[in-house]
């Protein structure tokens, strides 16, 4: 019996990716762990590994396919009496359905397989997939037989235990809360260019590769589905820089070169350990606390933006903070970030400022309860002391999700984090 390898959700968010590249080719025989082909997500490019061994008998969708979904199968591994197949198979349509769902074949990267210990001396192989939601819909994997290459729990065991009579029943709360709350209003149809006016053949129309689709998905439903608003505090600054200068001169023969970003990382930690109520997410089933400030951090790269994670931001120095985000930055860049990187964290940092942007409010970053946007600090006239003087001032916005962060929460972590901006020195404490 031949074995199907299928397009593999290499996050719980994906759903189609573009196969880069193939590093096997038909005759050749693979072995578990084998890297046989690189994925483009909407955010990085990742190399996966092959979970069975086996021949390649027919590739059947070509390296540079697009848009290609998951589950679809995309290659297969001979069975006994099989006769490889000489040529590979035209990309398959992006459009295609996803045929549901044959035996998932491929795993991402070793980080990223489950493997948890039913009893001792047992494991349960489990995709990562698997495991999110087998602990959103409160299933005990050990309670289920798993339909993937040798016995790997996968999406489709989860979904079948979840509608199956000994499924976990959802606390009373939620129920009340799914039965109250109206239905999801659907997305506006589009209306295309030509129907408002725009006059045909006087535009050139740029494809949406996988990262701008994404962004456009998520952004949307954010702003929709997010109650939101927003709230903006101006912070003095010249503290901070002198603090700054005064470090970079220090340490800069060790190769210290913090950022004014930096600094706002770690006052932003600080500022969520000090106000933990404001670190937080909203699930229907209640309130979720973060025991930890993950900050995620906006980088610009080609055709849209990402978000790679300071983890634990409160626990590290100003130079450790430095020295990662010029790594992830970097990493971002070239599409080289791990999803374990880039996926998660508690609260989002944008900064415009250095692009020369006075002040603006950004759009929630799901799940994450705030995300702060820092504007430019600019010399402005203010009053000290009843008499006018010059400061180098700060606009600060938070966008808050009002399930979680009210106006009195907020602006209690904007004043907490305005606390260490304008004294340094107590970021040390």
């Amino acid at each position: 019996m031949s074995i199907q390898i299928t397009m593999p959700a290499l996050s719980p968010t994906m759903e189609e990716g573009n196969l880069a590249k193939w590093l096997v080719k038909v005759g050749d025989k693979i072995e578990p762990g084998q890297v046989i082909a690189e994925i483009e997500t909407d955010k990085a490019t990742m190399e996966v590994e092959a979970v069975d061994e086996g021949v390649v008998a027919e590739i059947l969708v070509a390296e540079g396919a697009q848009g290609v979904k998951v589950n679809t199968p995309i290659a297969r591994l001979a069975g006994e009496g099989d006769v490889a197949k000489p040529t590979a198979a035209a990309p398959a349509p992006a459009a295609a359905k996803p045929q549901a769902p044959p035996p998932a074949s491929m795993r991402a990267p070793p980080q990223k397989t489950v493997e948890a210990s039913a009893t001792p001396g047992e494991r349960i192989f489990a995709s990562p997939l698997a495991r999110r939601l087998a602990g959103q819909g409160g299933i005990d994997l050990a309670s289920l037989s798993g339909s993937g290459p040798r016995g790997r729990i996968v999406k489709s065991d989860v979904e079948a235990a979840l509608k199956g009579p000994h499924a976990q029943a959802a606390p009373q709360q939620s129920r009340e809360l799914a039965r109250q709350a109206p239905p999801a209003q659907a997305p506006a149809p589009f209306k295309s260019l030509e129907s408002q006016g725009i006059r045909p053949g006087s535009y050139d129309l740029v494809p949406l590769d996988l990262m701008r689709k994404t962004i456009a998905k998520r952004m949307t439903e954010s702003f929709r589905d997010v109650p939101h608003f927003p709230l903006t505090i101006d912070i003095e600054i010249d503290g901070l820089l002198k603090a700054r200068t005064e470090i970079n001169k220090r340490f800069g023969d060790k190769g210290v070169k913090i950022s004014v970003n930096d600094m706002c990382i770690k006052a932003a930690a600080l500022a969520l350990k000090l106000v933990p109520e404001a670190n937080a997410s909203y699930t229907p089933d209640g309130v979720a606390l973060h025991h930890h400030a993950d900050i995620a951090v906006a980088v610009a790269v080609p055709g849209g933006l990402i978000t790679p994670i300071v983890w634990a931001a409160e626990t590290k120095g100003l130079a450790q903070i430095s020295h990662e985000m010029a790594d992830l930055a970097e990493r971002a860049r070239t599409k080289k970030l791990k999803p374990e990187e880039f996926q998660g964290g508690t609260f989002s940092i944008s900064n415009m400022g250095m692009m020369g942007i006075k002040s603006f409010a950004s759009i929630i970053n799901e799940p994450h309860g705030m995300i702060m946007s820092i504007g430019a600090g600019e010399k402005r006239p203010v009053v000290k002391n009843d008499a006018l003087a010059i400061a180098t001032i700060m606009s600060v916005t938070v966008t808050c999700d009002h399930r979680v962060v009210d106006g009195a929460l907020g602006a209690a972590f904007l004043k907490a984090f305005r606390g260490f901006l304008e004294d340094p020195m107590a970021m040390l404490l």
